[in-house]
């Protein structure tokens, strides 16, 4: 999933906020820490854990286990694993410059640089192959499928002038095609949940685009505004893969069908109405404008100009439109999944409030939040179980490895330095 942080250079309070990969919870974390909640309700937003100690810059949960990847303000270069339910550091990774973005699935973590993507094989975090030189990369933008079977894929940015998007095959570790997205550069990427498909968005933000992973393919391809540029903030398909949704740094937020797409637009257009006889004579430009589908809804945030995380996912029997903002507040939106249309805001819930004994509100309403103790189950799963999503209570030490049987082959200790 896209996530979304900024510093806090001016005083303000800045956070980072990111989805996990199935959209079951949601992580927050800033100087003072950071906290993950349940999304299993949104009358009531859960906290799941709380970590008031240590500042954080980067927060990654895999699925709905008890295995996070955290990396600090204090030390940027530098990637934690931790189990969160047992409160331990299961091992660290020191890398040659500043840790942009982290990427998790049930096979593979990425961690992506400026310059560099390093591809780790998830169940022993050894490093299986590093993607160097990669063209200059400052907001750490990539994507990697959250399918770690067929489609097991990571894209990256393959310029940092025009918007060529290059996909690797993290499974056998080489690279499977290069897509010519857009004209300027990339500003956002996400996979479909089974990663055949790509959505892509440029700086100038006004075209959003969904190809075949397979062949590169052009899909879709949707229009989010005419008069101006925006900055995208985050593109996330739908868990069911049938919605793409749109944020930017306007108060706007796009919901996108994905219907059956068609051999080629221009030919959408009967070529004996009106509209046909027209597009016949204009540019190809021109045409492929009156030819882009529209959003099938819409949300209006009450605020503009700050970052976001969005996601589109069936909660409580309700099709609900996510959106996690930086300075610490989570909107939901129910969808009409038979007219679209506008949204109206469902909730809205505070995920900032890191001081001591501090509740989640929801309109006014407290919810008393859930603290997991460090090492308060003594059954709470080995690194390898948790890996392979094994439910805690079925899991013991017998008969499961862990970290340190994984890594005792390959090293002494679990703190390794990446140059």
């Amino acid at each position: 999933m896209n996530n979304t942080n900024s510093s806090d250079s001016n005083g303000s309070r800045n956070y980072f906020v990111n989805f996990n990969q199935d959209i079951t919870s949601l992580a927050v974390g800033c100087k003072k820490g950071y906290r993950l909640f349940s999304l299993s309700n949104v009358d009531t937003l859960e906290e799941i854990y709380s970590n008031g100690t240590e500042d954080s810059c980067l927060v990654e949960r895999l699925f709905s286990s008890s295995l996070v990847a955290v990396v600090s303000l204090a030390a940027p270069r530098k990637l934690k694993v931790c189990h969160f339910k047992k409160g331990t550091e299961i091992c660290n990774y020191s890398y040659s410059n500043t840790i942009l973005a982290v990427k998790l699935n049930r096979a593979r973590l990425v961690v992506c640089l400026e310059e560099a993507l390093y591809i780790h094989n998830i169940r022993d975090m050894k490093v299986l192959h590093t993607i160097r030189d990669t063209p200059p990369n400052p907001s750490g933008l990539c994507a990697l499928t959250i399918n770690n079977t067929d489609n097991c894929y990571l894209a990256y940015p393959g310029s940092s002038t025009i918007g060529e998007v290059q996909i690797f095959d993290a499974n056998n570790l080489h690279a499977k095609t290069m897509i010519p997205a857009h004209d300027s550069p990339l500003a956002a990427l996400a996979f479909s949940p089974n990663g055949s498909r790509m959505a892509t968005a440029s700086e100038k933000g006004t075209v959003i685009r969904v190809f075949s992973v397979t062949d590169g393919s052009k899909l879709y391809e949707f229009r989010r505004g005419v008069k101006r540029c925006v900055a995208i903030s985050c593109l996330a398909f739908s868990m069911c893969g049938q919605y793409l949704s749109c944020s930017s740094n306007t108060e706007t937020v796009h919901v996108f069908k994905l219907e059956e797409p068609k051999d080629s637009p221009r030919r959408s257009v009967d070529e004996g109405s009106w509209m046909g006889y027209l597009t016949n004579y204009l540019p190809t430009q021109v045409t492929d404008v009156f030819n882009q589908g529209r959003a099938f809804a819409t949300a209006h945030l009450p605020i503009y100009g700050v970052r976001n995380v969005i996601s589109i996912v069936t909660i409580q029997n309700q099709l609900r439109l996510l959106i996690a903002t930086e300075d610490g507040v989570l909107y939901v939106y129910n969808v009409d999944s038979a007219e679209g249309g506008d949204l109206t805001l469902y909730k809205k819930h505070r995920i900032d409030e890191f001081e001591a004994g501090a509740a989640s509100e929801v309109d006014g309403a407290r919810s008393e939040p859930k603290n997991i103790e460090a090492g308060g189950s003594a059954n709470l799963g080995s690194y390898a179980g948790i890996v392979k999503g094994n439910p805690a209570d079925q899991m013991s030490g017998t008969g499961q490895y862990t970290i340190n049987h994984f890594l005792q082959d390959q090293i002494i200790v679990v703190s390794f330095s990446i140059c």
